[in-house]
């Protein structure tokens, strides 16, 4: 993810981390097989992979130059 800083990883984790919260929240709301419940089901799976990324960046930026 070469081009971002760490500060902008890390409002990025943030509003990531801001979403994943509120997509977890509304899944309890809809039942199992729904379209609302599927469509939450693969924007967290998208959201879990975001923020693993993001880390990953983070943890690997310490220490390198920008």
């Amino acid at each position: 993810m070469d081009g971002y800083t760490r500060e902008e990883l890390d409002e990025a984790l943030t509003a990531v981390q801001s979403i994943i919260h509120k997509c977890e929240a509304a899944r309890k709301k809809f039942p199992r097989g729904t379209a609302h419940h599927t469509l939450l089901e693969r924007r967290l799976r998208a959201m879990y992979l975001s923020r693993a990324l993001i880390c990953r960046e983070l943890s690997g930026a310490d220490g390198r130059e920008r």
